[in-house]
């Protein structure tokens, strides 16, 4: 039977319209503005009674509308038939499980007299609405799991000094039995998010279908209504343990309501509790949460039999799917150009890649221990995790063919290398090594540096280095500039008027050679 009863004339036409008229169900809907469905119901309440057309003459609209819903869910002979509308309500939240088939028990159970099916539904409308129960959103068994922050926090005392720091309260609460898990970690931020979202799995023994979040940052890097964008690193974890993520819409209270609710509940069950103690570590903070928390659960419900725990053990526990063998490491997921080195900066530390990469965007998944680097879904690249900043990390295999010749050098050869020919040549390799962000890069000019000694000679190369750092042109091609002109042989101090100190719109000051 329809939410709503229509109107007798409505009803008189339906009739009128298929007996007399011989139209079908849609034409009929269109012709009265209902729904097909809704004709077809009815026509099925009139077969019932025995109707046709046209009714019998003095038939007034009160004994119309009684033969028609002769079995009222308010009569009383049927009054002991009344089926079990919780056991009902407990049931439609299993899997497959429908009205059609819980009605189809209830008739095989009471032979003879029986409640139809449209007054069946009626009658567990009826009790969800004296119950508060939403009908717009059903949870299904081991389908959703809500997950949110509470707005409270609890405070951290530290014993040593004045200082207080807040502790942020995670909540996650099971679609289909409301069953609670609440813990305190001290920040909102990804890796105390993800870690409280795997230790909720832990605490089900299973893992649902679907994860609903509110569009915090934590978990939603772009909030939209219709395609939000999921933080990578949770979207990681959400694939580690095969369940999807689907957050709650925003203007949408309804999407979020279970776990609005469990928030209220935990509030007023636990953090209004602990409203008058004080804590000095988040251990402490959650084993007391623990005990509270098992007390919310086996604590019974008010208009539904059973417990937060009962219900869940018997309706989400069986639903849940299997944890994964291995639990999952927190990866922080990172997006990074490759430099013209070859090398990404994560933290101002730096990871090579292939060189054939170079200028491409890829992603990095940073954990304790390492640092993998992905283009296209697919790893190019894996180091140890480099703890110091400005530390580097690479791989020779990364190297284009000319640069890995260059691999067994270090600095320091250089420098004592330089140091052999002179300080002036000295200084420069010092300027071209720390010039670059990695030395690798300046082995090249190193090496075209200290190779013209063989050509001209080492006093002549510290003569020219000598004249490159007086005029704070310190490369490779100013150095070769100076020896190709002669310019080395030239003294530092030239006499007054000198060409090559005049200012002239042709001559090429130390700027050129930088």
């Amino acid at each position: 039977m329809p939410t709503e009863r229509i109107s007798m004339r409505k009803l008189k036409e339906i009739m009128r319209l298929k007996f007399e008229a011989g139209l079908s169900n849609r034409q009929i809907a269109g012709s009265i503005n209902i729904s097909p469905s809704t004709v077809s119901r009815y026509f099925g309440f009139i077969t019932a009674a025995g109707l046709s057309w046209p009714l019998p003459d003095g038939l007034t609209e009160a004994e119309l509308e009684a033969k028609i819903f002769t079995k009222s869910i308010t009569s009383k002979p049927l009054a002991h038939l009344t089926p079990d509308l919780s056991y009902i309500h407990q049931e439609l939240k299993k899997k497959h499980v429908t009205k059609q088939l819980l009605w189809d028990e209830y008739v095989s159970n009471n032979p003879g007299k029986h409640y139809s099916y449209s007054q069946f539904c009626m009658l567990y409308r009826e009790w969800c609405s004296e119950r508060n129960v939403s009908m717009r959103q059903t949870h299904y068994a081991g389908e959703k799991l809500f997950v949110d922050y509470a707005g409270h926090t609890i405070p951290i005392h530290s014993k040593d000094s004045d200082v207080v720091l807040q502790a942020q309260i995670f909540i996650a609460v099971l679609g289909a039995s409301n069953y609670t898990y609440a813990e305190a970690t001290m920040t909102q931020e990804i890796p105390n998010w993800i870690s409280s979202n795997v230790r909720a799995f832990e605490f089900f023994g299973g893992v649902p279908k679907i994860v609903v979040p509110d569009n915090l940052k934590s978990a939603i890097t772009k909030s939209c209504r219709y395609e939000p964008d999921i933080n990578p690193s949770y979207l990681q974890m959400a694939q580690h343990y095969n369940v999807a993520v689907i957050p709650a819409r925003t203007y949408k209270p309804k999407d979020k309501a279970k776990v609005e609710g469990g928030v209220l509940i935990v509030s007023r069950w636990i953090l209004a509790r602990l409203r008058n103690h004080k804590f000095y570590s988040l251990a402490e903070l959650n084993a007391v949460i623990k005990s509270l928390l098992e007390d919310l659960n086996n604590r019974r419900f008010k208009k539904l039999p059973g417990s937060r725990r009962s219900t869940f053990l018997s309706i989400d526990k069986p639903a849940l799917q299997q944890l994964p063998k291995d639990k999952y490491q927190f990866a922080e997921i990172k997006k990074a150009t490759v430099h013209v080195d070859y090398h990404i900066e994560i933290d101002r530390r730096y990871y090579s890649v292939p060189y054939n990469l170079v200028k491409k965007k890829v992603e990095a998944h940073i954990t304790d221990n390492t640092v993998s680097i992905y283009y296209k879904g697919e790893r190019v690249a894996s180091h140890a995790k480099v703890h110091r900043q400005g530390q580097q990390s690479t791989v020779v295999e990364h190297m284009p063919i000319k640069h890995q010749k260059y691999h067994d050098w270090h600095p320091g050869r250089f420098l004592n290398w330089a140091n052999e020919i002179g300080p002036a040549t000295c200084a420069v390799i010092k300027d071209l090594l720390q010039k670059r962000m990695h030395p690798e890069q300046a082995y090249r000019s190193c090496f075209g540096v200290l190779d013209l000694a063989k050509k001209y000679s080492k006093p002549r190369l510290e003569a020219a280095c000598a004249r490159a750092v007086h005029i704070g042109a310190m490369s490779r091609k100013s150095v070769i500039s100076i020896l190709k002109n002669g310019l080395d042989q030239v003294p530092l101090t030239e006499p007054k008027g000198s060409t090559l100190t005049e200012d002239h719109e042709n001559i090429r000051g130390s700027q050129y050679y930088t």
